[in-house]
């Protein structure tokens, strides 16, 4: 289900109301007005008009001319309304591909939302069935979903999550499914891969290589307000210093978005246009929280998370692998692989369970080798 919000703070006109169009209805309208305004004696007798009165009227405003103090007066109008129309749109600062590109969200755009309280059960027990050991941050998303359908929100809203907790335990994989349990769009961004802020949330203007962000370039492209963005290992991400030795971290780009009453009006840094990016689902991964500034825990209260079990991992293979199509031989390698006596002192690892599934089934579907 979904629902559709107004989204970007500008105002859209047509395309066919451009200064031609506009000088044209200007025209036309002129003649009207002096045809009507021909005195009733100096019309044709009504015998030889027409049987429709609009034709009449038609022929007449043909007859009629425009001097060329009309066209002048006509030329001035159009162009004081166009100068309206362009500080009202408050796009005039943009170039006309940025315009073009921001014209998706003339309409709004979609949000998604909750059908009814038993689907939002539904949703958390499909989470809790593929990774059990995640309870504590599937409550979180469970209860904010049964919330959302009880205020009666137009969308879906979920607070911005902070998933803390040892690698390998599956923080981004469980982002990834609920948004493919939602069927809204995903975004996974590396912090340690990111120039800090820039990947994020974008560059201002005059900054080398300056560019919109990931966040707002997923909203544009899926037309979808409340996307799942993902960061991934937010502590180790790296500060951007200016040519003028300005710092620019991404924990500091992060706080106006995860705070609702600001996100609501969120500038975009390369746009610098407002954007309502309120219902925007955050979920950031840490291994440590305590690196992370307090401004950001005050608004993200780290979920804190444990490593997940053998036997949780082996349930996870078996069921990864009948998915993946792999044969009982295959799957019950890999569980043997992992219960080896030789990795007991390392922790079970979701990670490396999915690099030996993928391998199992690249070698099963691969082609025959001659």
């Amino acid at each position: 289900m979904s629902s559709t919000i107004p989204f970007i703070e500008a105002r859209f006109f047509s395309a066919n109301e451009g200064r031609i169009e506009l000088g044209t209805r200007f025209k036309k309208h002129l003649r009207k007005l002096r045809c009507r305004r021909i005195p009733p004696e100096l019309l044709a007798p009504p015998e030889d008009v027409n049987a429709g009165g609009d034709d009449s009227d038609i022929d007449l405003m043909d007859i009629i001319g425009i001097s060329a103090d009309d066209a002048a007066r006509i030329q001035r109008r159009v162009k004081r309304i166009l100068e309206y129309r362009k500080a009202a749109s408050g796009l005039e600062h943009l170039k006309s591909d940025d315009r073009e590109r921001l014209e998706v969200l003339k309409d709004g755009a979609r949000l998604i939302s909750i059908r009814n309280e038993h689907h939002a059960d539904e949703l958390a027990a499909a989470l809790h069935e593929d990774m059990p050991w995640m309870a504590p941050a599937i409550e979180v998303v469970w209860h904010a979903m049964r919330r959302s359908w009880r205020e009666g929100l137009p969308g879906l809203r979920i607070p911005p999550l902070l998933l803390d907790g040892p690698p390998g335990i599956g923080k981004s994989r469980l982002a990834r499914l609920l948004g493919k349990l939602l069927s809204t769009s995903t975004t996974v961004i590396e912090a340690t891969g990111e120039n800090a802020s820039f990947g994020v949330v974008g560059s201002q203007r005059g900054w080398g290589g300056s560019c919109p962000g990931r966040l707002i370039e997923t909203i544009l492209q899926s037309r979808i307000a409340n996307p799942v963005m993902v960061v991934d290992e937010i502590e180790k991400a790296g500060t951007a210093v200016s040519t003028k030795g300005h710092a620019f971290g991404l924990a500091e780009a992060l706080l106006p978005l995860l705070e609702p009453l600001t996100a609501k009006r969120w500038s975009c840094p390369y746009y610098q246009v407002k954007f309502d990016m309120s219902w925007v689902i955050w979920v950031l991964t840490s291994n440590d929280y305590q690196l992370l500034p307090e401004p950001l825990l005050s608004r993200c209260p780290p979920i804190r998370l444990r490593h997940l079990t053998l036997a949780e991992l082996v349930a996870f293979v078996r069921r990864e692998g009948k998915k993946r199509n792999l044969s009982e031989t295959s799957i019950e390698a890999i569980c043997e692989v992992l219960a080896h006596p030789s990795l007991r002192q390392h922790q079970p690892s979701l990670r490396v369970a999915a690099r030996m599934l993928r391998r199992a089934a690249d070698l099963e579907q691969g082609p025959t080798l001659h």
